[in-house]
């Protein structure tokens, strides 16, 4: 059994989802992202969990509570969002010195890999990929792990680092970093420690999913809604057409017209239609809006979202309060066919993703007739005018 430490939501400053505006209770399917991890993490057998929170702390408290799937859960305050290790530095008081277990809270697990990585303590998680470069990548000699390299140019593995780390109690004493060149303290750091003075094992992780970036929520959430199951609790037209695995919440409202192809989770409060589409791993948020003759397609809207009108959306991720005008089209494919790109820290960033279409902060509101080319982000509470073709990144009023 063991203690097991996860960032809720904004526990480092790496990988923003938008311009501004943390979130750390993003949805996944029917439930918050962390709340997956937190899952696996009990299933695993954890006997204690330690949530790290800061920005809207009280939504974290409020989801988990004292106890979640019958495991206590205690919270650390991290006060300034200054690295992993500051993360996990705000939980040291809580861990009793004792053998505990790190996971990002940004990041998917099964848990029968967690649980070989309880038993196997010291040890990290590791998933071999194609193209390691943009990672941290483990050097492993006979299944030990000798040394951790961040993005390196000449990967000495296709092993990467999972953000999973079981460590000793030791660590909790080397928790007290220097800051990284990147203003952050790392948790690799304490790691490299932990390497010079154990024999740290390298567990393969059969699933493991980083969520840190929009197109990474859009594979989440296509990968929670895969399961999906019809259920019809709310409020459905008889005119209306459901068709495969989709899921409507009581108190969700499906007008007259609608054509729904699953899977698609429609949640409490939420209104679709009248005579519109919605298909391809949707989930429509609470109290969410998709109006009259609207189509949105393998799309996540967050709480209190809204397209109301003659709109198209695909590929997307539209925040709480977003609102789109009337006639708003996504483009959400290149003409040269190429994967779409997105804008990172000024670099344009390969998505992987041949269909990608929005980002959209919450609060941010487009002008009727607004135009959003592919890969487009829209800060929160950025506008657009009316009849605007954006092809730039939006931080703020047109």
């Amino acid at each position: 059994m063991q203690s097991v430490v996860l960032a809720a939501g904004e526990g480092t400053r790496m990988r923003p989802l938008t311009a501004r505006r943390p979130k750390p209770m993003l949805p996944v399917g029917d439930k918050p992202l962390v709340a997956h991890t937190v899952d696996a993490a009990v299933e695993a057998g954890a006997s204690r969990i330690v949530l790290v929170v800061g920005y809207e702390a009280d939504a974290v408290r409020k989801h988990f509570g004292d106890e979640y799937g019958g495991v206590p859960v205690e919270y650390a305050v991290q006060e300034r969002q200054e690295g992993t290790a500051d993360a996990v530095r705000a939980a040291r008081d809580q861990l009793d010195d004792a053998p505990f277990v790190v996971l990002n809270g940004d990041d998917l697990y099964d848990a029968e890999s967690l649980s070989d990585l309880y038993e196997a303590a010291p040890a990290v998680g590791t998933y071999e990929v194609e193209d390691p470069r943009p990672y941290g990548v483990f050097d492993v000699v006979d299944g030990v792990v000798t040394d951790i390299v961040e993005k390196p140019d000449d990967p000495p593995s296709n092993m990467v680092n999972v953000g999973a780390y079981a460590f000793p109690a030791a660590a909790q004493r080397w928790l007290d970093v220097t800051e990284s060149e990147r203003g952050e303290y790392e948790l690799t750091d304490v790691l490299a420690h932990v390497i010079d003075e154990y024999e740290v094992s390298a567990v393969d992780v059969s699933f493991w999913m980083g969520v840190g970036r929009p197109w990474e929520l859009l594979e989440a959430n296509e990968w929670a809604l895969g399961d999906l199951t019809q259920r019809i609790d709310g409020d459905v037209h008889a005119d209306a057409d459901l068709r495969g695995p989709v899921v409507v919440e009581e108190g969700a409202t499906i007008d007259a017209g609608v054509v729904i192809e699953g899977p698609v989770l429609v949640r409490e409060g939420a209104t679709v239609g009248p005579n519109a589409y919605v298909r391809g791993h949707t989930a429509v948020g609470l109290d969410a809006k998709i109006g009259a003759s609207v189509e949105v397609k393998n799309s996540v809207l967050m709480a209190d979202a809204s397209v109301p009108h003659l709109s198209y959306v695909g590929d997307s991720v539209l925040g709480r309060d977003v609102n789109f005008g009337a006639g708003t089209t996504v483009a959400n494919l290149r003409h040269d066919d190429e994967n779409v790109r997105v804008r990172v820290k000024g670099e344009a960033v390969d998505t992987g993703r041949r269909k990608f279409g929005v980002v959209a902060g919450d609060g941010a509101k487009t002008g009727i007739d607004t135009s959003l080319n592919a890969g487009v982000k829209l800060g929160a509470e950025a506008k657009t005018a009316p009849g605007e073709v954006v092809t730039r990144d939006r931080d703020t009023e047109y």
